[in-house]
């Protein structure tokens, strides 16, 4: 599917360019309370049946960035790690996890980790690293 013509209608020069806080607290927050929540310009879709490379068919705007809703899909049914595979390779984290912050100061409050991945293509630990970067 292209994405062509799928981009919301707003003024030119407007942006959907949130916040990591904004992510959180004005849509993450909202699609956990109530599943029917619909984001003008997040979609919903399962990384893990999905490739890097039609992500950009799939998003509802942007160019270079797009936002996904996604559940996290488990390794095993039991257990807490990740399963990140797609048919064609595996995301991978990389770097150190990002503290996210409500308020400032002494009233700054933790509501999320952002993580950032890579995408390889290929089966680990043998994969070939791509260009394609996530951030959860």
């Amino acid at each position: 599917m292209d994405g062509a013509g799928k981009e919301e209608a707003l003024p030119p020069g407007f942006r959907f360019h949130p916040t990591d806080e904004e992510l959180i607290t004005c849509y993450l927050s909202h699609k956990i309370s109530d599943s029917n929540f619909t984001g003008k310009a997040i979609t919903d879709i399962d990384l893990n049946k999905c490739e890097p490379w039609d992500l950009p068919g799939k998003a509802k705007m942007g160019e270079k960035e797009w936002y996904f809703f996604s559940t996290r899909d488990r390794k095993y049914p039991t257990g807490v790690r990740t399963n990140r595979a797609t048919n064609a390779g595996y995301w991978k984290t990389t770097g150190k996890d990002k503290e996210i912050f409500t308020g400032a100061g002494s009233t700054a409050e933790l509501v999320g980790m952002k993580k950032t991945l890579v995408f390889y293509k290929g089966r680990a630990p043998r994969g070939d690293k791509t260009n394609w970067v996530m951030h959860e």
